[in-house]
């Protein structure tokens, strides 16, 4: 499923026109990345957590020439299921 295709299920799911649909999912993923940019938690009860995980700056080899190389420290977006997305997944 792809983002047009979530659009289309939610539209036909909650009677809502695909154009309202769309300024309701965008507008999910747009707070949701607002807040992991903040340094916040979202938290979706029986869904999941979505958290930033710090990733410190490391030394790395260039797989072409095997050189040591740089690797900048990154925050990185992470996902952790909840037990009802779980559950509904097995």
């Amino acid at each position: 499923m792809n983002k047009n295709d979530l659009i289309s299920a939610v539209a036909e799911s909650s009677g809502l026109t695909r154009n309202d649909a769309t300024k309701a999912v965008e507008s999910v993923f747009d707070t949701i990345s607002g807040a992991l940019k903040k340094g916040d938690e979202v938290r979706l009860v029986g869904f999941g957590t979505f958290s930033v995980a710090k990733r410190k700056a490391s030394t790395g080899r260039n797989p072409r020439t095997g050189e040591p190389m740089e690797i900048k420290a990154s925050a990185q977006p992470k996902f952790k299921a909840g037990k009802g997305l779980k559950d509904a997944v097995n």
